[in-house]
């Protein structure tokens, strides 16, 4: 088995390697992929072979799927462009035999009225027919996603979100690069789609209590109406396309569309999933100590 792991320079691609290599991959049997390879040295300088690979240039795709027949697509990070730029790795992975193609989705893609939905959907419905072989792991929020909410709390004491009580089942990326990292390597797993979250759905008077831990002072959670959101958001320098989305998110949170939590990332990692707390602890000390 020889697996290619796309946007292997991002946060998630990145971790998904190491997930690999501490589940046993060899080296050899790993190829890291990314539109800038210099982003890649780390991995070439532990014997993986390192690849140009841009989802907007078929020609990089074909060239770095030779001798390959396992397949992580990262999803894109261009909203309303990426399903046309999946569908390029995926006429390549059809072209080369792929066997396994494994693709991060979005939680609920298919049938979730999300604003993040779409793309996701559309890409899910081109790998099946593609015939592909596949397996989708639809992604809930990352954990890490909180961490300037929590920084921002350190001196306001307030989370302010227009989430109503929307739950969310987030999990943090290692996680879910090493949920990843499982369903690539194990057989048993085509023709799934699983919905990767954390082991708890949190509200944010939950998330409020987790920053006051992590910051040492009492910070609560200020609900918001949309446009209210969107006003603070635009004061703040976005743009009103940006605040709109921002936005958006939240009410699809608050709506319940990151509410699903069954078990099943913590089933295939074989432990439980970190906490809330744990995870933000995690990064923003990573946070704070690149600041100090």
């Amino acid at each position: 088995m020889t697996i290619l792991v796309t946007a292997a320079s991002g946060q998630l691609g990145r971790l998904v390697v190491d997930s690999l290599l501490a589940r046993g991959a060899a080296p050899a049997d790993v190829v890291a992929s990314a539109r800038d390879t210099s982003k890649l040295e780390q991995f070439a300088a532990r014997g993986i072979r390192t690849v140009e690979l841009d989802y907007a240039r078929p020609e990089t795709i074909a060239a770095a799927l030779d001798g390959v027949d396992t397949v992580l697509l990262v999803s894109g990070s261009e909203p309303g462009n990426r399903a046309a730029l999946h569908q390029n790795v995926i006429d390549a992975a059809k072209a080369a035999g792929v066997t396994k193609l494994v693709y991060t989705s979005v939680a609920g893609a298919a049938t979730a009225d999300f604003v993040l939905a779409p793309d996701h959907k559309a890409t899910e419905a081109a790998i099946a027919a593609s015939g592909v072989p596949a397996v989708i792991v639809r992604h809930n929020w990352y954990t890490e996603n909180y961490a300037a909410d929590v920084s921002r709390a350190a001196s306001t004491g307030v989370i302010a979100a227009s989430t109503a009580d929307g739950r969310v089942a987030s999990a943090t990326r290692a996680d879910l690069a090493e949920g990843a990292a499982v369903v690539l390597l194990e057989d048993g797993h085509l023709g799934r789609t699983y919905e990767f979250g954390g082991d708890v759905a949190w509200n944010y008077d939950e998330l409020a209590a987790a920053a006051s831990e992590i910051v040492g002072r009492a910070v609560t959670y200020t609900p918001l109406t949309t446009a209210e959101h969107v006003a603070a958001l635009e004061s703040a320098g976005l743009d009103a396309g940006t605040a709109g989305f921002v936005a958006a998110i939240d009410d699809g949170i608050a709506r319940g569309v990151l509410s699903e939590t069954d078990g099943t990332l913590s089933r295939l990692l074989g432990r439980p999933t970190t906490s809330l707390v744990d995870g933000l602890r995690a990064v923003v000390a990573v946070e704070d100590d690149a600041a100090a």
